[in-house]
């Protein structure tokens, strides 16, 4: 199949397991290969609505299904009538270093447009995704950074944005990856969740976010949640019992998915 002069590589059906597609592509944003997965659940139709879920530090395509379930989670979901089918595209960030944040390098691979292209790969790969289909987008830890700040900057893509236990600045970023992250980006404004959602505070699509008690960044997320609220930015906000490991996450994955399907009216 041909990307914009370039071949999108697509599993064979014969040996995919549990409805779980692998794709390979060609990214012009980043300059080379790309790997996402895509679920799309049986009884999906035309329009079908799309959930891209977003890893963290140290993570990669795979994540969100084969630590997290998320195709077990949206499969079980659908079976009890608690949300419609759902598309889940789970893209990587880019590869690169330990973690990219999905933010543009001044000089180098943008890994924002590498997210924001997503939807248009899906679409080539299954037919039920379609230029009309509703777009969420959800993460966990750096891939909740990435939901919040993309869903903030390109508040017309996203129908709605939800979070677990993210990270909320670049100095928090950089406390989990291995790598100086000083010039991924020239613009730290660009960087920050919260001028985002303060810039376009009227425009944001529904916004919500939790985190474990036990999180080490439970703080920061407190104080996320304050400085919207003071601001009198629309969003919800959530502490559960629980840390920073997928234990949490493949439990509130559900949570976003019942959220989402709340914006859809179901």
């Amino acid at each position: 199949m041909s990307l914009d002069g370039h071949y999108l590589e697509v599993s064979d059906r014969r040996f995919e397991r549990d409805g779980v597609r692998y794709i390979t592509y060609r990214s012009a944003a980043i300059a080379r290969r790309h790997d996402m997965l895509l679920v799309v659940p049986p009884g999906a139709a035309e329009n079908v609505p799309l959930v891209v879920l977003l890893h963290g530090v140290q993570g990669s395509a795979w994540a969100w299904a084969f630590e997290g379930g998320a195709h077990e989670t949206i499969a079980r979901l659908v079976d009890e009538g608690e949300v419609p089918p759902l598309a889940l595209v789970l893209p990587s960030d880019g590869l690169w270093g330990d973690g990219s944040g999905y933010l543009a390098q001044p000089h180098g691979p943008d890994h924002e447009q590498l997210i924001l292209d997503v939807p248009r790969i899906a679409r080539l790969v299954d037919e039920r995704i379609t230029e009309t289909s509703p777009i969420f987008v959800a993460g966990y830890s750096m891939g909740g950074y990435g939901a919040l700040r993309l869903g903030a900057k390109h508040p017309a893509v996203y129908r709605a944005v939800s979070a677990h236990s993210s990270i909320t600045s670049l100095a928090e970023l950089q406390e989990f990856v291995g790598d100086d992250i000083s010039g991924v980006i020239a613009d730290s404004d660009d960087a920050s969740v919260l001028y985002w959602m303060t810039r376009n505070a009227t425009r944001l699509p529904p916004v919500r976010f939790d985190c474990g008690v036990d999180d080490r960044l439970i703080e920061p997320n407190r104080a996320l949640h304050e400085a919207l609220r003071s601001q009198d930015i629309a969003h919800s906000f959530d502490e559960f019992p629980g840390g920073h490991d997928w234990d949490y996450w493949r439990t509130h994955l559900a949570d976003s998915l019942r959220f989402f399907a709340g914006r859809l009216g179901y």
